[in-house]
This record gives C-alpha cells, sequence and structure tokens, in this order.
C-alpha cells in the first residue's frame, strides 16, 4: 500500500497519533527551555543549578515511567490520553504560578512525565500495537506532532516572549493542551481494539514468541543497546536546554537559533518518513547502528563553527538522527520482542530514554560552571557517538539469529 492510500484509509487513528506527538511537546526540552533565561533570573539560578534541577524532576519522571507505561497495555487510548492531558494542563497552570525553586523540580517533573513520557509513549504504543506490516509508515506518520509542535511553537511562544510575561504563556500552553482532549475523543470514537492486532502471528519477536518485560531484562542484549537507544535523548535534550547558552558563546541572539529549529523540523520529518519505508521494507533492526552518525558529525559542525549559515547544517544532521531515531526505536522494540506485552517493554525503554534526558542538562551543565563551553564539549560527545555506533553493530548481530525468518530474510 503506497503511502498516500495509508494515511486515507487509516487518517483517524493517524491523526490521533500526530495529536499526541503534538501535545507532548509541552512537556518537550525545545519548549520548556524557551523560558530558561526568565527562569534562571527569576531563581537566580547558574546553569548548572538549571541543569540539575531540570535533571532532577526529569529523573524521577523517568522512574515512574517504568510502572506507569505498563498501563498501555491495560487501556484504550482514548481513555489513558484523557486522562494524561488533564494532568498536563493542571502542570502547565502550576508552571505559571511557581514561586520558589524546589517547586520547579516538581513541576518539571509533572510536563516530562505526562508530555514527554506518557503522550508520547500512548501515541508510539498504539502505532506500534495496532499496525504490523505498516509500522514504519504509521510511526513516521504519527511522528509529524514532534515535527510541527518543534516548527511552529518556540518561534511561536519566543516571539510571545518579546512582549509579554513567561507566566502567562504557560496558561496559553495550557489551554492548548486542553483544546486536544475533544478532538482526541472525536478521533478515537472508534478506536482500535489492540487485542486483535496483538494476537497476530506476525507480530511475534526474536525466537517466534512475545516477550514480557523480565524476559527483556534478562536480555544482556538488551542492556547492550542501552547507549544507543539513550544517545539521542540525552545529547539531542541537551542541545535544545542549552539553546540560549549556545546563542550566547556564538555570539548570536536567541530568536537566531530558534529561526533554525525548522531546518532541524524539516529534516525531521523527511527523514522519519524515509526511514519509516525502509523499515516496512528492511525492518528496524539493521537500521539501529546509523542513528547517531549524523548527530556526531552535526556536533562536530556546530563545535568548530560560529557561522549562522553552518550551525544550520549542524542543526539539519542533527534533525537526520531525529527523524531516524524516532521512526526506528518504535519499531525496533516489537519487531525483536513482540507486541503482546509492547507497552511494559517500551515503557523500560521510554523510562532510560528519559532518564537519559535528564542527564544531558546535568552534564552539560556540570560541564559549563566548570569552564567548558557546550561548544566545546560537542567535539567530545561527537567521538563518543561513533564509538557506539560501532559497539552497536556488534550487538545487532547478536540479534539477528533469532530474528523470524520472515524479518531476518529481508
Amino acid at each position: 500500500m503506497s503511502l498516500i492510500h495509508f494515511i486515507r484509509d487509516n487518517a483517524r487513528w493517524l491523526a490521533a497519533g500526530v495529536l499526541l506527538t503534538f501535545i507532548s511537546s509541552f512537556g518537550q526540552t525545545y519548549f520548556i527551555s524557551i523560558f530558561a533565561g526568565e527562569i534562571k533570573a527569576e531563581f537566580d539560578l547558574s546553569d548548572g543549578d538549571w541543569g540539575q534541577l531540570y535533571a532532577m524532576g526529569t529523573m524521577a519522571s523517568g522512574f515512574l515511567m517504568i510502572w506507569a507505561g505498563a498501563t498501555a497495555d491495560h487501556f484504550r487510548v482514548r481513555t489513558l490520553a484523557i486522562v494524561v492531558i488533564l494532568t498536563l494542563v493542571v502542570v502547565c497552570l502550576a508552571m505559571s504560578a511557581v514561586s520558589s525553586w524546589w517547586m520547579l523540580v516538581v513541576i518539571i517533573f509533572g510536563l516530562r512525565f505526562t508530555g514527554q513520557g506518557m503522550t508520547s509513549h500512548i501515541a508510539v504504543v498504539a502505532m506500534a500495537r495496532w499496525y504490523v506490516r505498516a509500522r514504519g509508515k504509521a510511526l513516521s506518520v504519527a511522528g509529524a506532532g514532534y515535527s510541527t509542535g518543534e516548527a511552529l511553537l518556540p518561534m511561536l511562544f519566543v516571539g510571545l516572549l518579546a512582549s509579554g510575561s513567561w507566566r502567562n504563556l504557560w496558561v496559553v500552553a495550557a489551554v492548548l493542551a486542553g483544546l486536544s482532549i475533544p478532538i482526541l475523543v472525536w478521533l478515537l470514537k472508534e478506536e482500535r481494539v489492540p487485542s486483535v492486532a496483538s494476537e497476530r502471528d506476525d507480530a511475534l519477536g526474536m525466537r517466534g514468541r512475545h516477550w514480557s518485560r523480565m524476559d527483556v531484562i534478562k536480555d544482556w542484549r538488551f542492556w547492550g543497546l542501552v547507549p544507543i537507544i539513550t544517545v539521542t535523548s540525552i545529547f539531542g535534550t541537551a542541545l535544545f536546554f542549552q539553546q540560549v547558552h549556545l546563542a550566547d558563546v556564538k555570539g548570536l541572539e536567541h530568536r537566531d537559533i530558534v529561526r533554525l529549529f525548522p531546518i532541524y523540523t524539516i529534516t525531521t520529518g523527511v527523514s522519519a518518513v524515509v526511514s519509516g519505508l525502509a523499515i516496512d521494507r528492511w525492518g528496524a533492526v539493521q537500521l539501529l547502528p546509523i542513528i547517531p552518525i549524523p548527530m556526531a558529525v552535526g556536533f562536530a559542525v556546530m563545535g568548530f563553527t560560529d557561522s549562522e549559515y553552518m550551525m544550520g547544517v549542524g542543526f539539519m544532521l542533527v534533525g537526520l538522527t531525529g527523524g531516524i531515531y524516532g521512526t526506528v526505536q518504535g519499531a525496533f522494540w516489537p519487531e525483536v520482542y513482540g507486541t503482546r506485552f509492547i507497552g511494559a517493554i517500551k515503557a523500560l525503554a521510554t523510562a532510560l530514554m528519559v532518564i537519559g534526558s535528564a542527564i544531558g542538562p546535568a552534564l552539560t551543565g556540570w560541564g559549563i560552571d566548570a569552564g567548558a563551553n557546550f561548544p566545546q564539549q560537542m567535539i567530545w560527545y561527537a567521538i563518543y557517538m561513533v564509538v557506539i555506533s560501532v559497539w552497536s553493530i556488534f550487538v545487532v548481530t547478536r540479534i539477528w539469529p533469532d530474528l523470524s525468518p520472515k524479518i531476518a530474510s529481508v
């Protein structure tokens, strides 16, 4: 089935996925960090202080995801998503009224858990479970919500921030999130039944069976892939978290950096579609090792250059990794471990990625306070990305023999 026909025939459910990934924007680092300058100034925080507070809240949300993410195996998307979005609305309103630095930790926890964590998790699990042969296409289409949020919200809110209170903008975010609820209810009034998809033979994982989360925890290959499944969350988060600092070091205005986001977004969208089609043709496993390579080159470019043009090239390369990662990691887990327990398994992977996104801001913030600015750090991070790409090839070759003949022969 062509991509256009696939979208036409599945528009209602794909649109729900797009909406969920878009709403996740209000808990994503690229959105929260728009207000980094104002928050640090109001609460007298250094880069390291802000990074540590952010890491604490994010880390806590990651640990909660291990338990909460498994609820996607037991509740319909419509029911679970509404509860999560309502909670996100409350947390956005709380951010608009935050009055002390310690409250920031609790609010960051709420934003990261409901936004970055659960709304994204629900969307990816739904696409992975509802679609088997077209899983790559479904994940790439649903990922358009991420791209839309990245393209529109930073420019919109940075523009509004120039003439308004940062607190009032969080009220706007709460309203936008709340408006998604009736739309989601309408889109999913005819929701697909997860059990139908999860019981299909062609949704089995390695060795022709569905793996439980405990089976996955005991599989050394899962832990061997932790570096590559967290690389984008660690360093992609760090890049957007340090956007204000990056602009200062490069001698640019904050809005100059924000203007580059659409380059990242367009590249992410295109690479997501291409990688989705590639997954449906060749599978996700063999694509995994290439994830960090474009980002490694992009970080090297941004580390060495002060040119706004070359910074744009760097964001484009990082966007390539973002698009490949978003689609491949969503398809990888059901392809390798089956779909029956995909909510619990994906929750574990999501928790690790959320924890990774806590490490990035803390690590880079400590580095900045120690005297190494973010561009200087980027060179070392690029080397690390190349190393883990090579390591992941070794792990993938140990997964390949256990895949079903249908996948392994593609």
